[in-house]
């Protein structure tokens, strides 16, 4: 008679035995989708140039795109993540009749209140926009097209900033939403070389991730090795 412990350790044997034989015979498992990143330019997304920012802004009043307008140029002044600017609200940046001057909200990645300027250009195309048809009734200021969807998704966001990019000539692989985001923060600090107004700015919790965010070293490196000349 066998124990009961060399009856469990014949059953584990054949039960592993099995397993081995069973996986040997299974056909090799490959990747049938190539990686997302393979021919794209990865990493940190270069800001726009001022004469990039003003082509843009150009193309789109010649275009008479109003929504898209506001959009671009609420996007460069607020300098908020993708996410947030997707759901703006129109009492975000509107009240007793006008636009805002300067508005506040919470980012959704970090819970931290974020203020920002809106300035006159940028007033006036929201003022624009909000007189559009299309925004009768409507909460969010970026209402998207479908009636289950209130606003545009990050991903048509991430489009139109595609598009846009495009329409001047540049490479759209490099560049981005983030893009949008840091354009007006790396001008405040070539200009200023001020790290704690872009942090307060950017809502950075740590001046590490806003010097992480700009680039800096990068930047500055760059900047030594242009003056110099040989």
């Amino acid at each position: 008679m066998w124990g009961v412990g060399e009856v469990l350790k014949t059953w584990r044997d054949r039960w592993i035995g099995g397993a081995i034989m069973s996986t040997a015979n299974l056909p090799a498992i490959r990747a049938c989708r190539p990686a997302w990143n393979k021919g794209r330019i990865v990493g940190q997304k270069r800001p726009l140039q001022p004469k990039h920012v003003w082509a843009i802004r150009v193309r789109l009043e010649i275009a008479q795109r109003t929504r898209e307008l506001a959009l671009f140029n609420l996007a460069i002044d607020s300098k908020l993540r993708g996410c947030d600017l997707v759901r703006l609200k129109v009492s975000d940046v509107y009240a007793a009749g006008q636009v805002k001057h300067r508005t506040a909200i919470v980012q959704s990645k970090t819970l931290r209140p974020v203020s920002f300027e809106i300035t006159e250009g940028t007033r006036k195309a929201i003022g624009a926009w909000l007189d559009a048809r299309l925004m009768v009734g409507s909460e969010h200021l970026w209402p998207g097209r479908f009636h289950e969807r209130l606003h545009i998704s990050t991903r048509q966001y991430a489009r139109l900033v595609r598009d846009w990019v495009t329409s001047i000539g540049l490479e759209p692989s490099a560049y981005g939403t983030h893009s949008m985001r840091r354009t007006k923060v790396a001008q405040i600090y070539r200009k200023t070389g001020n790290l704690r107004a872009v942090q307060l700015l950017l809502g950075h919790t740590k001046m590490d991730s806003t010097v992480r965010y700009l680039g800096v070293e990068l930047e500055d490196a760059l900047a030594i090795a242009e003056a110099v000349e040989i």
